[in-house]
């Protein structure tokens, strides 16, 4: 008699399996892509509209009503002179340089162990890809974790 192997132990022998450094490494890369994407200033900040370009307001309102100059409120100033989060921490490092400031302040470590989040639904999980390391918590979130995020970021 035959002994039978298991589809997935099969599967899993197949699959390129990540040390810690490797894994840390991509975990690092991923982090390092999503800072790149989300810093950026608004490419519309400094443009200024032309007033001799007519608004789509212009034909509704009362010609009288044009005439009255409009003051620009706290709103607009607020969205002019925007800051991004790196010129904010410099401000307050320059304004508080004595402890305790944003930079110095920390929390100490969890007395409870840390939570794992699946990847793909982001339920409690109970797994992970024996490949790259990512958490999952279904069969079906690994069927979807491996159909499009598996080893994606690492070269």
């Amino acid at each position: 008699m035959t002994g039978r192997e298991s589809n997935r132990i099969k599967d899993a022998e197949k699959k390129r399996v990540l040390d810690e450094a490797a894994r840390q490494r991509r975990a690092r890369k991923v982090l390092e892509a999503l800072e790149q994407d989300n810093f950026h200033d608004d490419p519309h900040a400094d443009l200024v509209m032309s007033k001799k370009v007519p608004k789509f307001q212009d034909n509704l309102k009362n010609p009288k009503e044009n005439r009255k100059s409009k003051r620009k409120g706290p709103e607009y100033y607020r969205a002019k002179y925007r800051k991004n989060f790196a010129q904010l921490l410099d401000e307050e490092k320059q304004l508080n340089p004595d402890p305790p400031n944003y930079t110095s302040a920390l929390a100490p470590p969890p007395s409870k162990p840390a939570r794992h989040f699946c990847a793909v639904c982001g339920n409690f999980s109970k797994y992970s890809c024996t490949a790259c390391g990512t958490r999952y918590c279904c069969i079906r979130c690994l069927g979807t974790h491996q159909d499009t995020r598996c080893l994606k970021w690492t070269v």
